[in-house]
């Protein structure tokens, strides 16, 4: 019947052979597959797929034998090899992943590749995509945004592209699994805490949570609970919205690299968010901004004996 539905819905389309297409499937809820992901499915000579037995039981859920070439990141260049084979055989292959959309963070961007440059076409059989639903339900994230995926797993890199988070101010969107989630949260809570954050775990699973919150309350709302810090998460970091062009604000820059140049990051933001009248948070948040893209150094500590003049490890935000 599935079948039957898909193919009154979507069998009038042109599906010509010797073509790759490309399909997106249920990141989590079966019932997101679409009717024309299942017609191409139906047609298809053979799927290329990141895991047999994921993709293996997906066709098996609809009713589908389908012969299955392995093309993921280990395997995508014999597995485009196999595809392109099909293809000058006049044959239409289907391209899947585990989860979502082929290429966005998941194999298959090289595959696609290989193909159009031998002359193939390539056809989109767009549906779930776990970066747009989380986007589309963000609210007012930004003018635009940047897709990111998942971050470098550790090291200089992964601190490195903390800090471009930080430094950019447009939206982004990123993944993280679930035993990295903690040690992210800290680090944009430390970098962006004035920034906002929506927060997608287990996307259209049994579990699903959706929040928005400001990226400082993040490492507490995940410390509260340990079930909020399994499965996967889909991130939006909101656009940091540009300082106000009013006369109060125009100058923050300016100021806080004066205040720096003998100040701590905490000091040079208190004086700074009462001159221009900011939110300390967001003025240390700035502070911290300038001083790692400057290399500004740090400012010595304080005297123990001056409790005016001490760094202490108070939050941001907290009062002196």
């Amino acid at each position: 019947m599935l079948r039957d539905a898909a193919h009154a819905a979507a069998g009038a389309q042109q599906y010509p052979a010797g073509a790759l297409y490309v399909v997106a499937t249920p990141i989590g809820n079966l019932a997101d597959l679409s009717l024309r992901a299942i017609e191409v499915l139906s047609r298809a000579d053979a799927v290329a797929c990141e895991d047999r037995r994921v993709s293996g039981a997906l066709l098996r859920h609809l009713g589908l034998h389908k012969p299955l070439v392995l093309a993921d990141q280990h395997h995508e260049r014999a597995g485009a090899q196999a595809v392109l084979e099909r293809l000058a055989a006049g044959e239409r292959v289907a391209l899947v992943t585990d989860a979502g959309t082929p290429a966005l963070s998941d194999p298959g961007a090289r595959l696609v590749g290989a193909v159009a440059e031998a002359g193939h076409r390539v056809v989109p059989v767009p549906g779930p995509s776990a970066a747009l639903a989380a986007l589309s339900v963000a609210g007012p994230a930004g003018d635009g945004f940047r897709f990111v995926g998942f971050l470098p797993a550790q090291g200089a890199a992964r601190q490195a592209a903390v800090q471009r988070l930080a430094d950019d101010r447009s939206a982004a969107i990123l993944f993280e699994a679930p035993h990295r989630v903690t040690a992210l949260a800290d680090a944009l809570a430390e970098r962006c805490g004035s920034r906002r954050l929506t927060v997608v775990r287990e996307a259209t699973k049994q579990f699903e949570q959706v929040l928005t919150l400001p990226v400082s309350e993040w490492p507490a709302w995940l410390a509260a609970d340990a079930d909020r810090r399994r499965g996967e998460f889909v991130l939006v970091l909101h656009a940091d919205p540009a300082p106000s062009a009013s006369p109060e604000v125009a100058g923050l820059d300016t100021t806080l690299r004066i205040l720096l140049a003998d100040l701590s990051v905490r000091q040079s933001a208190q004086i700074a968010a009462r001159l221009h009248g900011v939110p300390r948070d967001a003025a240390y948040a700035r502070a911290l901004a300038l001083r790692d893209r400057e290399g500004r150094p740090q400012a010595p500590a304080t005297a123990p004996d001056d409790p005016g003049r001490a760094e202490g490890p108070a939050a941001p935000g907290a009062d002196s």
